[in-house]
């Protein structure tokens, strides 16, 4: 079968490779429709200046957000033709067929195409993070970062009421896109000063609430000096080998609290991404908006690289395999 491989630093080519087999009882095999590109895939290996003893990466890294048909199980739960969304072992879902447990999966309505529902894997992630910030009726939000991650923020802040939603990033494409899912205004951080413009939007009170999703060293420094005394930061941002910027002192000064979230790094790794699911399927919110582009497997080198340089007004990219 196909499968992605990365030889070195934005060096991902396509190489055959052997099929998986079922090889235990529970075990399911599917056959991907569509994947989509992660900005951590980005950050942690695609673009890492990795030492050479690291390549060439396992096949099929580092894709974990994944969307196929059942095609063969061994567990009664998971019947042939079932549709799936399928978090990956290794996040090496770069590749026509995956084998997986069910506790790794999650069911799929018969409706709708497989190229917006896979939207839902990586917004599920982000839903688990926006637990943190509680009820948030009448709180001051904003999101740094307006890739697919920080627009899932956007719009689960903005459909459960909060008074402000700030989208902040650096490219204005996004910014506008941060405006139709729900952002009550935004903060173009390559033209504008973030902090000055914070306290504008706020009258002066800053954010109760700052989500960090921009992948950016300074990033969470960024978010303590945004957020009002005694608010709170959300931590989503991964930003792979670079050291992290942090000035402990402005944290303290504010007694701010701060949430470090990984979805992955906790005993129920799939439960938001099946809430997000449900969600969708009963009309709340759509994750499937967040796509903007679409290609084949074998231009996954392709995607990468724009994804990578931002082109062509990209967000979300679903590849058909």
């Amino acid at each position: 079968m196909k499968a992605a491989q990365i030889f070195g630093r934005r060096d991902m080519r396509i190489v055959d490779v052997a099929e998986p087999t079922l090889n235990a009882i529970g075990e399911v095999k599917v056959k991907l429709d569509y994947m989509s590109v992660c900005g951590s895939d980005i950050y942690l290996e695609y673009d890492a200046d990795l030492p050479e003893d690291h390549y060439p990466l396992d096949a099929g890294k580092p894709v974990h957000e994944c969307a196929g048909i059942v095609v063969e199980s061994r567990d009664p739960d998971y019947a042939e033709g079932q549709r799936v969304i399928v978090i990956p072992d290794a996040a090496a879902g770069a590749a026509e067929y995956v084998v997986q447990k069910s506790d790794k999966l999650i069911r799929l309505p018969d409706w709708g195409g497989l190229d917006e529902w896979v939207m839902c894997q990586h917004s599920g992630t982000a839903l688990y993070s926006a637990k943190k910030w509680g009820n948030a009726v009448g709180k001051r939000i904003a999101v740094l970062g307006q890739g697919g991650i920080g627009l899932s923020f956007t719009m689960f802040a903005s459909k459960q009421g909060a008074a402000q939603v700030i989208g902040v990033d650096l490219e204005e494409y996004r910014c506008k896109k941060a405006l139709e899912l729900g952002a009550t205004g935004t903060i173009n951080a390559s033209t504008d000063d973030v902090v000055e413009a914070a306290k504008e939007l706020t009258d002066g009170k800053l954010f109760d609430v700052v989500v960090d999703a921009s992948g950016n060293p300074d990033g969470l420094d960024s978010c303590v000096a945004i957020a009002r005394s005694e608010g709170q930061v959300i931590s989503f941002s991964l930003t792979g080998q670079r050291p992290v910027n942090f000035k402990h002192l402005a944290w303290m000064g504010k007694n701010l609290q701060l949430n470090a979230t990984v979805i992955a790094a906790t005993n129920q790794p799939v439960k938001e991404i099946r809430e997000l699911v449900d969600l969708r399927d009963r009309g709340w919110v759509d994750p499937g908006l967040l796509k903007t582009h679409e290609t084949s497997f074998d231009a996954l080198p392709d995607a990468y690289e724009m994804y990578r340089k931002r082109e062509d007004g990209v967000i979300k990219i679903a590849v058909k395999v």
